[in-house]
């Protein structure tokens, strides 16, 4: 009865029209106008809507009922009669009774929406229709472009919007909305232009326009495509290193396409589950779910499927954010993916952050260390994971770049060089390249952990060497324990004081300098100990500690420096942290005996520089005798006819600690041209003696931050006095004021301040 009823209201409505119309210049104003409401009425009631008024009565469902029920709430894009007009022309009609009714409705529902969207709400996307795909049921998709007006599937534009009706809202439109293939929903949207550009190639041998063109019931149709992005065509143009699609031959484009069409289905998102075979044109893919829809091809690479179920009268697309490639068996990534023994490796290039797949998939050279599926089960018992999915994606990805060289390396390379390091891919310490150490003494081995078990399996990209554990994320720690070089460090961390194993394991950052075994040899018989096991524990501890920084210091930092002091992590009377001098004048080279053998040594926590001696405690003397800025400091110390021993006093332990002020170079030039003489061999020895005793304090660390202003400063020569405001001054009893240009250079038995200007004694 109540669509009897919407029906009656119709031709009511109709009736009062004509009514109205024929009326229109009588004054009877007894006469009671009807204000049309629903959506029905308001179309009756437009002149230039009458065509879709007649459509509607003519097509089937009723439809004049359905958009008059007054508890229904649509959005219906009203074609004009002139676009009513157009479209009978276009296909052929003579009039509209030519129109199939099963066709005519479903085009007038294609202009039906459920729900009132004014033309504020909305923007550019996809929304469904009413109208229904045949095989399927799904309704239809519309694609609404904003940028510049309202348009509707790339055809119809919206030019009088928003006309409320009490069950909903008309837009009306200047063309009829056709039913849209597949191809038209890829010409309408234009985040698929480079998709059109490779269907249309003109050199394809297939007609692929044509053939998803198929109207529904047509065999090859229906169609399921996945659809790339603009994006997605870039990133493989990338990835194959092409510049355009001119680039890539026709059999590989062609094959390509192929892979992303299905024919005589019309698959939904709702129909696909884990691991379920996708049959296209091209042979078959894998779709997965969980997670997120994916699909992966031949080369397990894997797209996301982005948008999805946009459907079209003869088939639907989902939208992805890579393009699907055929077998690539030849590059590294297409060799993991055909070797059944890496299957762990190629789902974890698939799971980690980064898109590893289609890095390995490029044209750009590499080596891989390819963990066997044994080893990648060993590495996630280890590290206490039940499944790689318990891996955080970008740990994942880092531990797996750090099986990646970039080259070409093979095997004989390797043994031809014996030992040394390389850079993988992976992100150490500073943001630099990761290190790893080989070694062909035993067959090839990296970091001391991973042999290869099949080497030199060529790829068109580079070689992969198979190896039998996962090279974990290397500490400083790690690569001393791989490298033999560093054995008998290895043993001094592990004896010392302080669990220093553990300690170098941590978080840092960290910068090692790294005795090597022969500098360890020296240091030993140097200091009269036969073995390591003689060094006092906490002694030892000491000492490698003041091969520590609490930074990460790369030798190129050294460089660009020059020279100067930085602290260790040894430390001095009152907890001080120990100074370290270095400069890069001849190679890097620290407190003056140690130079770097092997710089940059890159670990996940840090960086190693290999040094070739042992860097003891160093007292003041140490310090003045490395540090070039004090020559002449040093020349004056040791002279030979002073009476005092200043180097045997600053370099023991009996009235340490110490607080030397020392003079630089320039303030010793100054000083001569002060005393108008030439050297210091003009100065007699009993000044020389006394002024160098006015630069030395006995028995106490004075750190700068115990400075104060008028702090009167007992030297073994006499009271000096020390001020800080405006900056750190010494006053002599000349009233001479020198000013402390570098403060806290810190030694085991002393600190050292430098000034520029030498104090002097009182004058007479």
């Amino acid at each position: 009865m109540k669509t009897l009823t919407a029906f009656t209201r119709l031709i009511v409505v109709l009736m009062i029209t004509v009514f109205i119309s024929s009326c229109s210049d009588d004054d009877d104003n007894n006469v009671v106008q009807k204000t049309p409401e629903t959506i029905t009425e308001l179309a009756v009631a437009t002149p230039d809507l009458s065509i879709l008024v007649q459509a509607l009565l003519a097509a089937d469902g009723n439809l004049p009922a359905v958009l008059d029920d007054p508890s229904a709430s649509f959005t219906v894009f009203a074609p004009t009669n002139a676009a009513f007009s157009q479209f009978l022309t276009d296909n052929n009609f003579a009039s509209l009774a030519d129109v199939p009714k099963d066709v005519l409705t479903q085009v007038l529902l294609n202009h039906v929406v459920s729900g009132e969207a004014m033309s504020s709400g909305l923007s550019t996307g996809y929304i469904k229709t009413l109208a229904t795909e045949a095989t399927s049921g799904a309704n239809l998709s519309m694609y609404v472009n904003t940028s510049a007006g309202v348009t509707l599937n790339g055809v119809s534009s919206v030019s009088t919007p928003d006309i409320s009706a009490t069950n909903g809202v008309i837009h009306i439109v200047d063309a009829v909305i056709g039913l849209p293939s597949v191809v038209d929903f890829a010409t309408t949207n234009d985040d698929f232009s480079i998709l059109v550009q490779a269907l249309t190639r003109s050199d394809l041998t297939f007609d692929y326009v044509g053939t998803l063109s198929t109207a529904n019931g047509t065999d090859p149709a229906p169609f399921t495509v996945f659809a790339p992005t603009n994006d997605a065509f870039g990133n493989l143009l990338t990835e194959l290193g092409a510049n355009s699609l001119a680039d890539i031959d026709e059999p590989t484009l062609k094959a390509t396409l192929d892979l992303h069409a299905v024919a005589g289905a019309n698959v939904q998102s709702s129909d696909l589950m884990d691991n379920m075979t996708v049959g296209t044109l091209g042979g078959d893919i894998t779709a997965n779910v969980t997670g997120g829809a994916t699909l992966t091809d031949a080369n397990g690479r894997v797209s996301d499927i982005v948008v999805v179920d946009v459907q079209a009268a003869n088939g639907v697309i989902h939208v992805i954010d890579k393009v699907v490639l055929p077998n690539l068996p030849n590059t590294i990534a297409g060799k993991v993916a055909t070797n059944e023994s890496l299957s762990s490796l190629l789902a974890a290039l698939q799971a980690a952050d980064g898109d590893l797949v289609s890095i390995l998939n490029g044209t750009t050279e590499f080596t891989v260390l390819a963990p066997s599926n044994e080893a990648f089960a060993q590495f996630l018992a280890d590290n206490n994971f039940a499944t790689l999915g318990d891996v955080p994606t970008d740990i994942l990805a880092q531990v797996l770049l750090n099986h990646v060289i970039t080259g070409s390396v093979m095997s004989g390379d390797l043994v031809n060089a014996g030992s040394g390091y390389a850079k993988t891919n992976a992100t150490g310490a500073g943001d630099m390249n990761m290190s790893i150490y080989y070694d062909t003494s035993d067959g090839v081995k990296f970091n001391g952990t991973s042999m290869v078990t099949s080497a030199d399996i060529d790829a068109t990209n580079g070689v992969i060497h198979i190896v039998d554990k996962v090279i974990g994320l290397p500490s400083v720690v790690d690569h001393a324990l791989a490298n033999p070089s560093f054995s008998n460090l290895v043993a001094a961390l592990s004896a010392a004081d302080g669990d220093l194993v553990n300690v170098l394991s941590g978080d840092g950052p960290f910068t090692v300098l790294a005795p090597v075994n022969d500098g360890f040899t020296s240091f030993l018989a140097d200091n009269n100990f036969a073995a390591l096991g003689d060094v006092p524990t906490d002694v030892l501890a000491q000492v490698l500690l003041n091969h520590v920084l609490g930074s990460t210091t790369f030798s190129t930092d050294l460089v660009n420096a020059g020279a100067g002091y930085t602290t260790t992590s040894a430390t001095a009377p009152g907890d001080n942290a120990m100074s370290l001098y270095f400069n890069t004048s001849d190679g890097v080279k620290f407190n003056g005996i140690s130079t770097v053998a092997l710089p940059d040594v890159v670990a996940s926590n840090g960086v190693i520089h290999a040094v070739d001696k042992v860097i003891g405690l160093p007292t003041v003397v140490d310090f003045a005798l490395a540090d070039p800025t004090f020559s002449i400091l040093v020349q004056a110390l040791t002279r030979d006819d002073l009476t005092t021993d200043y180097v045997g006093l600053l370099s023991g332990t009996d009235s340490s600690p110490f607080t030397v002020f020392a003079p630089t170079d320039a303030a010793f030039v100054s000083l001569l041209g002060e005393l108008n003489v030439a050297g210091l061999a003009d100065i007699d020895e009993p000044t020389l003696n006394a002024t160098l005793s006015y630069h030395a304090v006995a028995g106490a660390n004075v750190r700068s931050s115990d400075l104060t202003d008028n702090m009167t400063v007992t030297t073994q020569g006499g009271n000096i006095t020390a001020n800080i405001t405006g900056g750190a001054t010494l006053t002599d009893a000349n009233n001479r004021v020198s000013n402390i240009v570098a403060v806290d250079v810190q030694a085991s038995n002393g600190v050292i301040h430098a000034i520029d200007k030498v104090v002097l004694p009182p004058l007479p």
